[in-house]
């Protein structure tokens, strides 16, 4: 038997998604406590492999098991042996084919960007920060030119794995609520630290170290070393995976709208 789980996790309580030797990550907790409701031992996919720091409103993941067990059983026994800082939200049998990651369509990440002239404390771990006022306007206007089908080689880490740098950008915005700036990315799937290196290009925009047209010359030069450093990832959250609506999750399968994280 397949099943299919919604899960949501505070990335900064551990290092990543992917099991590591030590078991800090959020597929090794998972899986342990998967193993003790089961009865026997659970391997994960999930839908997008998030990075230390990263968090998720809204990973998508399956698993085989020989167990018979509720659906509930998956969700809030799961969750009983499962440190505070992760979830499983939901849970259901899915056919064999369906597969978290080959079967999503479409990923959502979601930067959250505290913009004020001091550091964080209580949401220390859970927003980004910037402490120079940034120009929102520049930096969505500069963001336009991620649309569509586009070689994103100059936003890619150089140890991503991903066999092709193109990817298919489906929607993008940059907009402030207060002392809070949200990036929004919708695309059918993200290079290594893809999203990071986009925000911390953006940012530059922001403080008008360059001009709108910069992040257009970064998408043609296909060279990471123009670009600006990696940005931090604490305000990142995975909110979203899209699956053809065959599928019977949540929502029918399709998209699970980020939610309004940290704005009024």
């Amino acid at each position: 038997m397949r099943v299919a789980i919604g899960v949501e996790y505070a990335g900064n309580a551990f290092e990543g998604w992917q099991t590591q030797p030590h078991r800090r990550t959020v597929q090794d907790v998972l899986e342990a406590a998967l193993a003790t409701i089961a009865g026997e031992s659970v391997k994960l996919v999930c839908a997008g492999r998030t990075d230390t720091g990263v968090h998720a409103t809204a990973q998508v993941a399956h698993f085989d098991t020989s167990a018979d067990r509720p659906l509930e059983a998956w969700v809030r026994g799961v969750n009983s042996h499962a440190p505070a800082s992760v979830g499983v939200l939901w849970a259901v049998v899915v056919d064999d084919d369906f597969h978290a990651r080959f079967s999503a369509m479409s990923r959502r990440y979601r930067y959250v960007l505290l913009n004020r002239r001091v550091r964080p404390g209580v949401l220390d771990g859970r927003v980004g920060w910037a402490h120079g006022l940034l120009n929102v306007a520049a930096m969505n206007e500069a963001a336009q030119c991620l649309l569509g089908v586009h070689d994103f080689t100059s936003f890619r880490a150089a140890q991503c794995q991903a066999k092709s740098p193109v990817r298919h950008m489906h929607s993008v915005s940059v907009k402030r609520f207060g002392e809070v700036i949200v990036f929004d990315f919708h695309a059918n799937a993200f290079l290594h630290h893809m999203i990071r290196n986009l925000v911390g290009s953006l940012v530059y925009v922001g403080k008008g170290r360059y001009p709108v047209t910069w992040m257009a010359e970064l998408l043609a030069a296909r060279q990471r070393s123009l670009a600006a450093p990696t940005f931090a990832p604490d305000g990142l959250y995975l909110c979203g995976v899209e699956y053809p609506e065959r599928w019977p999750l949540p929502d029918g399968g399709r998209i699970i709208a980020p939610p309004q994280l940290l704005v009024t």
